[in-house]
């Protein structure tokens, strides 16, 4: 980085600290009555904010140019457009020599390493030289049993005997320690990985702990989070909030994001909303997403920062565009929303969980050929969710004995499976093709959807847009959320038909109603660049936010519901609560919950009903009627604030004409009668 990036970069921090603690000092104690994956510094700083971006199952399309073109969309590019893009690659060849240019003369300029005792101490080491009939290019241990580097500093080391070291004995014994960190690290990621059993886990860790003693950066921050979560290992949020500090002073995005959920939430430490910006803001230059994503809420709900829909519209985005480049025309796994106070209220509420004995009811029923059930459950298997974990093993045997019985719905499914590849089901085109050909003759709206992704990719056929569009609309007629998906692709970029933005927000807006989560990605894009409609800002940030909530990091609000389940209830708030700074209203609530019942120990007595109130408003903030209603109660009641009827009578009042909710009606009457917060009024 040069000196005037970094003055930029350090003028921008400037910035954000003055302004940011500003506004959090400003607004930090009216908030606190109230409230993995890194990018890379390139990512960072591209310039998202021209050229809308749709998306097309993996395959990403821009209206304008983009900085790099697969083969697949150059054929769906005028040739004016091609000429445009030849341009733009001469230009990049051109940079590209420029760049080799500066790095052949970076290295001509590069100190010369100079070897350190043995019998040429002081001189320049020699590459390649020769020793034992091999060449070398850089410095070797071989010949050597302590495994210090060396060199020789002439050509034949045999003949001249010339020779030093490359690093002194304690740059040697570190190189040797930090090798010996990485290889127990390995260790423990092989096991945890290639492991279902909770013993088997729990043994990983252990690696993982030795070689986060050893200093190892990444095995410090798994261990850390495990700690901070009671992942397999025993929770001890003041260990973790010590490696926290340890990798922030190293400059970890992931330390940083954590010690910033540490000072918001008061977990460890004196709660502090403007040191959690801060931590949050280095976290996210970082290329954190979890921080860019805690930040775009921020800015949404005006929590410790002042109000920007702008601002929020930068960090969701960012975020937006990874989690839909994650997802795979299937629309990504399940996100399971269980609030644990409507299960409380309403017992017998479905939950969206499947029970263990419903599951064993139906594996019954497909092993006696019921076909439904193997379809139902090869489904299941195949995306994840409701209690069932992803399994495309089992997805494939359910979805084979459903075929074979002659059912289009599974031999459509088992065409996308060929289609997209895995582990189980190796990629082929053409046994893909095959099972789309034979559900699509069959009226099957997957499978007519599935044979037009052949034609529009030229998959097993030639590229052929006008069979393309046919079975996708014949898909989209149909509801499929797919088809209706691709249809708007189509028109958006004027492919086999002209350019309609109508026609493309119209089929988005299909897709998005049957949840198809890049549907809410096109659409987001859309209305953030005002592409076929008015730009609205604030629209634009609710599609990217809802885009964001189905990353990868959703997975854990079922691993809080189980911890919740189990017993652990420290566990499960700690994780609620960094999902709830993540901005989801369910976590919100289910944390505001946990500390309502005052089952979590690792929050002071003293403190729990503050931080449910703050936790009730944000999700009343987000439309939870029952949150509305329970910071009626609270300052009713004078739950962590003072008794304020007046206030009672607002949510109360809120939660019955936006909502309308029978027990904040009720409530409400209660008050007229005994003229609490309002007239007496006993007629009503």
């Amino acid at each position: 980085m040069g000196w005037r990036a970094r003055l930029g970069v350090v003028l921008c921090l400037a910035a954000l600290w003055a302004g940011g603690l500003a506004a959090a000092d400003e607004e930090g104690n009216q908030d606190e009555s109230l409230e993995s994956k890194t990018l890379s510094a390139e990512d960072q700083v591209k310039d998202h904010s021209t050229g809308t971006r749709v998306v097309a199952g993996q395959i990403f399309l821009e209206s304008g140019k983009s900085d790099s073109q697969s083969e697949d969309e150059e054929n769906f590019h005028s040739q004016e457009e091609e000429k445009e893009n030849s341009l733009e690659e001469l230009n990049s060849l051109e940079m590209s020599n420029l760049l080799n240019k500066d790095l052949e003369e970076a290295e001509i300029q590069s100190p010369v390493l100079t070897a350190i005792g043995g019998t040429a101490d002081g001189e320049p080491c020699h590459f390649p030289f020769l020793f034992m009939e091999k060449e070398y290019a850089e410095c070797t241990a071989d010949g050597r049993e302590d495994g210090r580097l060396w060199c020789a500093t002439t050509y034949d080391y045999k003949k001249d005997q010339k020779w030093g070291f490359c690093e002194t004995e304690e740059q040697s014994n570190k190189r040797r320690q930090m090798q010996e960190a990485e290889d127990v690290y390995q260790t423990g990621m092989k096991i945890l990985n290639e492991s279902s059993k909770k013993a088997q886990k729990k043994e990983a860790y252990q690696y993982l702990l030795k070689a986060a003693d050893m200093n190892h950066t990444k095995a410090m921050e798994k261990v850390s989070y495990a700690l901070l979560f009671g992942d397999y290992l025993k929770q001890n949020i003041q260990s973790s909030k010590e490696l926290f500090e340890k990798l922030t002073e190293e400059g970890s995005p992931k330390g940083q994001m954590a010690l910033g959920f540490l000072y918001a939430s008061g977990l460890g430490v004196n709660s502090s909303q403007a040191k959690a910006l801060v931590y949050y803001t280095f976290g996210a230059l970082g290329g954190n997403l979890i921080a860019h994503m805690i930040l775009g809420y921020r800015y949404w709900a005006g929590i410790g920062v002042l109000q920007s829909c702008e601002s929020a519209l930068t960090h969701y985005r960012l975020v937006a565009n990874h989690v839909a480049s994650d997802i795979s025309l299937t629309g990504g796994t399940v996100v399971q929303r269980i609030r644990l106070a409507d299960e409380v209220e309403n017992p017998g509420m479905a939950s969206g969980m499947l029970e263990e004995d419903l599951i064993q009811y139906y594996q019954f029923l497909a092993e006696k050929g019921d076909v439904q059930a193997q379809v139902g459950l090869g489904q299941l298997h195949l995306h994840g969710g409701r209690g069932v974990e992803q399994n495309h093993q089992r997805a494939f045997e359910y979805f084979n004995q459903a075929a074979n019985a002659g059912n289009s719905h599974a031999m459509a499914f088992l065409g996308k499976m060929y289609s997209e590849g895995s582990d189980v089901v190796p990629q082929s085109n053409e046994t893909a093709l095959q099972y789309f050909k034979k559900a699509a003759d069959m009226g099957n709206p997957v499978g007519q959807s599935g044979l037009g992704m052949a034609y529009l990719y030229g998959r097993g056929v030639p590229v052929n847009y006008e069979l393309a569009l046919k079975y996708f609309q014949k898909a989209a007629e149909q509801g499929w959320v797919d088809g209706q998906l691709q249809l708007g692709s189509m028109y958006y970029n004027g492919i086999g038909v002209k350019r309609d933005y109508k026609q493309a927000l119209k089929y988005f807006n299909l897709a998005s109603q049957g949840g198809h989560i890049l549907a809410f990605y096109n659409l987001a894009q859309m209305h953030a660049t005002g592409t076929g409609v008015m730009r609205s800002c604030h629209t634009a940030v609710e599609l990217f936010k809802n885009v964001c909530e189905r990353g990868r990091w959703s997975e854990r609000l079922m691993t809080a519901y189980n911890s919740y389940k189990d017993g652990d209830s420290n566990s499960a708030v700690v994780q609620y609560l960094l999902l709830a700074e993540q901005g989801y209203e369910v976590a919100q609530s289910n944390a505001a919950f946990i500390l309502d019942q005052k089952e979590a120990s690792i929050v002071g007595e003293n403190e729990t009903y503050p931080r449910a109130l703050l936790h009730w408003n944000r999700a009343a903030s987000q439309g939870y009627t029952v949150a509305r209603i329970k910071l009626g109660d609270y300052h009713f009641y004078g739950f962590g604030t003072d008794v304020d009827y007046e206030t009672a009578f607002i949510h109360y009042r809120l939660a019955s004409e936006q909502q309308h909710s029978a027990q904040a009606m009720f409530n409400l009457g209660y008050m007229h009668e005994k003229g609490l917060g309002i007239k007496q009024n006993g007629n009503c």
